[in-house]
């Protein structure tokens, strides 16, 4: 009887010990995951606008106003726009379909057309990539003139 209680008690001190290693593996595996998304966040591709608003000035009905805003990715992985989209369809952003490499330029090709337009204008563009945050917005801004 003596023998059998040792083998039980042997069998339950080894499944102790593997229970202990398997939720160790666990907890690492978990530490790796949050270092592996703050290493992602750490070396994601930064987009840096020389400017983020852009004033077009005074501008009669009907004209169409041109501008490029100018980035640089000042991250560490290449860059990579997956859209640009205006707030209004009289705006509309052309950007980079290639990856803009850590450090390279990049521009938001953006034209407004001011037809049946009036008074201050705001125009918002949405640049979503591979960044973090995924998102930047740009603002075009300015004036249109009633058409004499």
């Amino acid at each position: 009887m003596n023998s059998i209680m040792n083998k039980f008690l042997f069998i339950l001190m080894i499944a102790g010990a593997l229970s202990a290693c398997n939720s160790s593996d666990k907890k690492s595996d978990s530490a790796t995951a949050a270092d592996s998304v703050a290493a992602t966040a750490e070396n994601a591709p930064v987009i840096k606008f020389d400017e983020e608003n852009h004033d077009f000035g005074k501008v009669k009905e009907g004209e169409k106003v041109s501008y490029s805003f100018k980035f640089t990715n000042t991250g560490k992985t290449p860059l990579i726009i997956t859209s640009a989209v205006a707030s209004c369809g009289c705006t509309v952003p052309e950007w980079p379909k290639a990856p803009v490499l850590p450090g390279k330029t990049g521009e938001i090709a953006v034209v407004f057309n001011s037809a049946g337009k009036q008074g201050l204008q705001d125009k918002q563009i949405t640049v979503s990539a591979n960044t973090n945050p995924p998102q930047s917005v740009v603002n075009l801004v300015g004036e249109v003139l009633i058409k004499k």
